[in-house]
C-alpha cells in the first residue's frame, strides 16, 4: 500500500493519478471531502495534528511527503517530523520526500526546511528516496501565455538565460516510478527538465499557434519577478540526467507544454 500525503493538492492529485490502478493508493489529506471523486481510498490526516497521522499512515509499505507549503522554517519542519514520526511508529518500509534543488548543500533561505527535512529522514533509520525538484514550468508558461499571444508580445526579465524547471506531470510521473520501485530507496535524485529560455518560449509560441509572438525583456514585479530575478542571475542553469533516468524517457518538451498550456479548458457537464 503508497500512501500520499497531501494528496489534494496540484502535485498529489497527479501522483494519485498516476497509481491509481498500479498499486494500492490511499490519499491523506486535511479535508476527504477535496478528493471524493479520486477513485482511491482516502483518510483523514493533517499535517499539523501529529495523532491523525498515525491511522493515516498504518497499514502503509512506502510513503510520499509532499513538502508542507508553509513558509515559517520551524512549522513546516515539524510539520514534516509528524509524517516522519508517524512513519516510523508503522514501520513503513520505505519513504520518498519532495525536496528543493540544493537542499543538500544549502541549509538557508527558502531551502533551510528542506534541509533539515532531508537530515531527519537520513536520521530516522527509514529507507528512502529524496526527490529534489526544481522550480514547476507550469507556474512559468501557463500563466499569461493566452494574453501573451493575444498581445503578440512575450515579457520577461530573465536577461534570456536557462531556465532548467520541470512540470508537474514529470515530477508525478518520476514519484510514482520510485514508489514502485525498490531499486531507487537509498537514492537522492535532482531533478531538472530541458533548459528553456523566453527567447526560445517566444518562438514556440508563433509556431505552435501561426500568430507572431516577440519576446521583451523588462523588469517584471511580484513573486514572478522574483523567480525571473534568479534566472537571469544564472541560479536556474544546473542540468542532470536524474530526472531521464527515473522517468526511464525524456521530460516533456517545452512545445508541448505550450500545446497543452493553450488547449481550451474542458467543459464541465
Amino acid at each position: 500500500m503508497i500512501v500520499i500525503c497531501a494528496a489534494s493538492g496540484a502535485l498529489g492529485r497527479l501522483v494519485v493519478e498516476e497509481l491509481r490502478g498500479r498499486a494500492r493508493v490511499v490519499a491523506v489529506v486535511r479535508d476527504p471531502a477535496k478528493l471524493a471523486d479520486a477513485g482511491v481510498e482516502v483518510r483523514h490526516g493533517d499535517y499539523d495534528d501529529p495523532a491523525s497521522l498515525g491511522p493515516a499512515l498504518r497499514g502503509a509499505e512506502r510513503v510520499l511527503l509532499i513538502s508542507s507549503p508553509d513558509l515559517d522554517t520551524e512549522r513546516r519542519v515539524r510539520q514534516h517530523r509528524a509524517v516522519l514520526d508517524a512513519a516510523v511508529a508503522n514501520g513503513v518500509g520505505g519513504i520518498a520526500y519532495t525536496s528543493f534543488l540544493g537542499a543538500d548543500r544549502d541549509g538557508a533561505g527558502m531551502n533551510a526546511a528542506h534541509h533539515r527535512t532531508e537530515r531527519a529522514i537520513a536520521d530516522s533509520g527509514l529507507p528512502h528516496t529524496i526527490l529534489r525538484h526544481p522550480f514547476y514550468t507550469d507556474a512559468f508558461v501557463e500563466a499569461g501565455l493566452r494574453a501573451a499571444v493575444a498581445d503578440g508580445l512575450l515579457r520577461s526579465d530573465t536577461g534570456g538565460r536557462g531556465l532548467n524547471t520541470a512540470t508537474r506531470a514529470d515530477l508525478a510521473a518520476a514519484a510514482a516510478a520510485v514508489l514502485t520501485d525498490d531499486a531507487h530507496l537509498g537514492r537522492a535524485y535532482d531533478l531538472t527538465g530541458p533548459l528553456w529560455t523566453y527567447p526560445r518560449l517566444a518562438e514556440v509560441l508563433t509556431e505552435v499557434t501561426g500568430r507572431p509572438t516577440k519576446h521583451l525583456d523588462e523588469p517584471v514585479a511580484g513573486p514572478m519577478g522574483f523567480l525571473m530575478g534568479l534566472a537571469r542571475a544564472g541560479a536556474l542553469e544546473r542540468q542532470t540526467d536524474d530526472l531521464r533516468t527515473v522517468l526511464g524517457r525524456d521530460p516533456e518538451p517545452l512545445r508541448r507544454t505550450v500545446e497543452r498550456a493553450l488547449q481550451p479548458p474542458a467543459r464541465s457537464g
